[in-house]
């Protein structure tokens, strides 16, 4: 009896590699993932962000206006070389020294502490003080018959302890005064700045005066609140 030839079509068929595509893709997938991760590492993503106090806040606010103030043109008034008393302030007037002012370099314990500032949150400015003496200055114009009465005001825009030396040295101020407005002549009465240039010498005089005692003048302007010559 004859074997029989085994049929090749009764073979299994051979099945697809399915599984090892999947693991394969696994692996591809792990692979990637940790590519990710390992780049995130290393830029610094998963560390911990510095936390920023207030304080520290407020000290880099403070050292960045300290930065913009430090410009030399918005800092301290130049002085002048001879005085040390402030410049003229282009914006808002402020006077700068000179002899006939009579103003010294004012130091931290016996010079004026600066000039009053009111109070704006946008403008500074200076606070003008007045101050009259309170009797008429009577005085006969030289080689001449007529006499010449004035009442004078003083201005200043420091502290009050400019004022207040006025008041202290009256009696010599009005002696100063009525010097300087003895030596007027008829001539000099009929000259267009008279009195300016009047008003220019006695606020000298006071300073020369103030300062001889107090190391410092302050008096800025001279003003005639009445001027009469007869």
């Amino acid at each position: 009896m004859a074997e029989e030839t085994p049929n090749v079509e009764d073979k299994p068929k051979a099945k697809k590699p399915i599984l090892k595509i999947a693991i394969a893709a696994v692996v591809v997938i792990v692979l990637l993932m940790a590519t990710i991760a390992g780049t995130l590492f290393a830029t610094g993503f998963f560390s911990p962000k510095p936390v920023v106090t207030a304080d520290e806040v407020l000290d880099a606010e403070d050292a960045g206006r300290g930065a913009s103030k430090a410009d030399g043109g918005h800092g301290a008034p130049a002085t002048d070389a001879g005085h040390g008393a402030p410049k003229a302030d282009a914006g808002h007037g402020a006077p700068a020294a000179d002899a006939g002012h009579g103003a010294k370099k004012a130091s931290a314990k016996d010079g004026p502490g600066g000039k009053m500032k009111t109070k704006s949150p946008e403008l500074t400015r200076f606070e003008y003080t007045y101050h009259q003496l309170e009797r008429e200055f009577l005085v006969n114009i030289s080689g001449s018959r007529k006499v010449m009465s004035v009442q004078i005001a003083v201005m200043t825009r420091y502290d009050e302890r400019v004022i207040n030396n006025v008041k202290k040295h009256e009696f010599a101020i009005r002696s100063v005064v009525m010097d300087v407005m003895r030596i007027t002549t008829d001539s000099d009465l009929v000259k267009p700045d008279f009195r300016k240039e009047l008003a220019v010498r006695i606020r000298d005089a006071m300073n020369g005066l103030i300062e001889k005692y107090e190391d410092f003048g302050g008096v800025e302007e001279v003003h005639f609140t009445s001027f009469i010559v007869q």
